[in-house]
């Protein structure tokens, strides 16, 4: 190896772009070969630098995100939608919605597909660029407890706002104590044009006293989530119920 050369990788390792470093000789001899400019060799490597990055930035949101990524909107049969949902679907895959800071809240009884749509849309976004946290409602309000008896919920609510959007799965399913729908609240007032919340509820509005407890608390909560949103009513019948009488049914006329 040349001189040029070491000192040239020894500057790439300084300016920490490993992909240039690892490709400039080759795309150099292939520059040569396909007489290419200056310019387009530089170019062929920066694009290539670029786009190392972003594969390595929506593995790393991927991870991060705690999503079940094998809930993807390709295993999700948007048949079943009516057209006003699925159009409502479209428009939020290109990531709008969140620069407005608009909610998403998915209802609709068990097994219908919310929680896999909110997911898949969620990892769609990721591959957008947007950074996105996945969370049981049991396991959020855990977290959030342990925080404020930490004195730490002012530190993970900032964490928090770092995520364009806060998939919230499940809100409801499980009656809280007061002390966690307290924290819960804290959490969506803080969000509160600041961030996105996307969840989904096997409750209506009308049954929300159930979870916030006093009707005050349970009004301010809907406020705050409505005010700038996109609601998916997915009333449909449970895919797993459909998916359980349909493997029953083979069973039995194979």
């Amino acid at each position: 190896m040349s001189d040029q050369n070491k000192s040239l990788i020894d500057c790439l390792k300084q300016l920490h772009l490993p992909t240039i470093r690892e490709r400039f000789v080759e795309e150099a001899d292939h520059a040569r070969q396909e007489s290419l400019s200056h310019e387009g060799y530089l170019l062929g490597l920066v694009e290539q630098e670029l786009e190392e990055r972003k594969l390595k930035r929506v593995a790393r949101y991927l991870r991060e995100s705690k999503l079940p990524l094998e809930k993807t909107l390709d295993a999700f049969d948007r048949s079943r939608l009516t057209e006003v949902e699925n159009r409502k679907v479209e428009a939020l895959l290109d990531g709008r919605f969140l620069a407005r800071c608009e909610n998403v809240l998915a209802f609709g009884g068990p097994g219908g597909g919310k929680t896999h749509l909110l997911a898949a849309i969620g990892i769609e976004l990721i591959h957008k660029g947007y950074r996105v946290r996945f969370y049981s409602c049991s396991l959020l309000v855990q977290e959030l407890l342990i925080a404020k008896r930490d004195m730490k919920l002012a530190r993970l609510l900032k964490k928090l706002s770092n995520y364009d959007a806060l998939i919230i799965d499940d809100i409801g399913y499980v009656q809280q104590s007061r002390e966690e729908m307290e924290v819960l609240f804290t959490l969506l007032a803080n969000k509160y044009e600041r961030g996105s919340v996307m969840l989904t509820s096997n409750l209506q509005f009308s049954e929300w006293e159930k979870i916030f407890k006093d009707p005050m608390t349970t009004a301010a909560a809907i406020d705050r989530l409505v005010h700038h949103s996109v609601i998916l009513e997915l009333n449909l019948p449970s895919f797993r119920l459909e998916a359980a009488k349909k493997g029953k049914n083979e069973t039995q006329n194979p």
